[in-house]
């Protein structure tokens, strides 16, 4: 059975406190498992590609995922500690939330609800889909090797539908509760550093912002904001002896859309070295500080950006933060990165079998989808590691031709730095092989040949 190199055994040794000894060595076969294994990511697909496909006591490998006591928010946390200190040792920590739908079927899924699927609607056509909604938060942070910002996830919860909460005395939960209770375990997490949070308009909720704002230590939260959305000046300073409640807001101002409209608006041109997989990208954008309101809800203080394309190549768009210092071009700079989440889900659904597995009990489910998630950060940490000695190498063909690594590279370095390791005697040089046995050469051309 292969087992993972010294080096990559001293990274994971800050998970090994959070589960037992028994439950510990089980977790390392399925994490060396699926990190081999190609196609799915069921664990019977995780016992074949290591060499357990007859092993009589294969039930003990599903009990670590249903049934055994550990707690997935401590493995957050390790994760997050090892992205913090590998990629972001300074200055604000920026993060990404977003949810994604993870396509499912079954009657036991109970979790299960039928959600608008955002890959395959369009504005004009909507299609929906069944199955679960996870809510994942990402550190997205450059990665030098890869020459790109990446979206590394290592926070990711399930958001069931309302369906769910029909027999329960819950109330239901919405989709920003969940964020706020996700943010909120973050900063407990890292209580002293900068948090900036990017998020869609799905999150420009004003109970949510103002949370966020309210902290000791707050967060700053830039998201989408709409054209027609309420915004007042400031409240204007009290007289001396005026009688009355404070203020909240002052004037009513323009809405973003009559700004969008007006031909003397100033706009101040801004160039971006990576817009939406674009290389290259000059936008105009004109900025103001204001106050969102809606009645019977907090006042927000925020800046406000709206973004144009010279060449109409998009739409006019908004964003706000919460934090009225931040400049516009670092509003602007910041929220392109948020592209990175859903290249992520993509690369999940890809190369680590998300949407693959086959659970039905509800810990197991609960389980395995982050875990799949976190795999891919725990990948980029693993290939970090080996790059620090040797250059990624780049996979290419005369027909096509990469200027930077992509998962796909990380992940084929850490498989084949895992199999030499199996395979090359450690205390010998690099052309000595192990003779192998009749057994082991069957694992290996079984492994190969059902490689899809």
């Amino acid at each position: 059975m292969p087992t993972l190199p010294a080096e990559y055994l001293n990274i994971l040794k800050s998970f090994v406190p959070l589960f037992s000894r028994s439950v510990w060595c089980h977790a390392q076969v399925l994490l060396l498992g699926a990190i081999l294994a190609p196609g799915k990511r069921t664990v019977s697909a995780v016992l074949r590609i290591v060499g357990l496909s007859n092993t009589r006591q294969f039930q003990r490998y599903h009990r670590v995922l249903n049934r055994a006591v550990w707690s997935s928010w401590a493995v957050s946390q390790a994760l997050l500690a090892l992205l913090v200190k590998t990629f972001a040792t300074r200055g604000p920590v920026v993060l990404g939330i977003d949810d994604t739908i993870e396509r499912r079927r079954g009657e036991h899924i109970r979790a299960r609800g039928i959600y608008r699927d955002p890959v395959r609607s369009s504005h004009g056509h909507m299609v929906k889909a069944s199955g679960l909604r996870w809510l994942s938060v990402m550190l997205l942070v450059p990665i030098p090797w890869a020459k790109r910002v990446w979206a590394l996830p290592f926070l990711t919860c399930l958001a069931p539908s309302e369906r769910f909460y029909e027999k329960s005395p819950r109330m239901p939960k919405k989709l920003t509760d969940w964020a706020r209770q996700a943010l909120l375990q973050v900063r407990r997490w890292l209580p002293k550093r900068k948090l900036v949070v990017l998020a869609d308009s799905g999150f420009a909720v004003l109970a949510l912002l103002w949370r966020m704002r309210q902290l000791s230590n707050p967060i700053c939260m830039i998201t989408r904001l709409r054209l027609d959305a309420a915004l007042y000046k400031p409240a204007p300073k009290r007289k001396p002896h005026q009688r009355g409640r404070p203020r909240v807001k002052g004037a009513r101002l323009p809405t973003l859309q009559q700004v969008l409209d007006k031909t003397k608006t100033k706009w101040q041109k801004v160039t971006l070295l990576d817009w939406y997989g674009q290389a290259r990208r000059t936008l105009e954008i004109h900025s103001g500080i204001a106050v969102w309101y809606h009645s019977g809800l907090p006042v927000l203080p925020i800046r406000w950006l709206l973004i144009r394309d010279p060449k109409r190549k998009f739409k006019p768009q908004a964003l706000l933060c919460t934090d009225p210092s931040v400049t516009p071009a670092q509003m602007l700079k910041w929220f392109a990165w948020r592209w990175q989440l859903e290249v992520t889900f993509r690369e999940v659904r890809e190369h680590l079998g998300v949407e693959t597995q086959r659970q039905w009990s509800d810990r197991a489910i609960l389980r395995t989808t982050p875990a799949l998630l976190g795999l891919f950060a725990l990948v980029t940490l693993l290939a970090h590691q080996h790059v620090q000695r040797n250059q990624l190498p780049i996979r290419q063909t005369a027909w096509y031709a990469k200027s930077s690594a992509t998962f796909s590279d990380a992940l084929a370095v850490v498989r084949q730095h895992i199999w030499c390791h199996w395979i090359f005697l450690p205390s010998a040089s690099a052309t000595t092989r192990r003779n192998f046995s009749p057994d082991f050469q069957h694992y290996l051309i079984d492994a190969l040949s059902y490689a899809n």
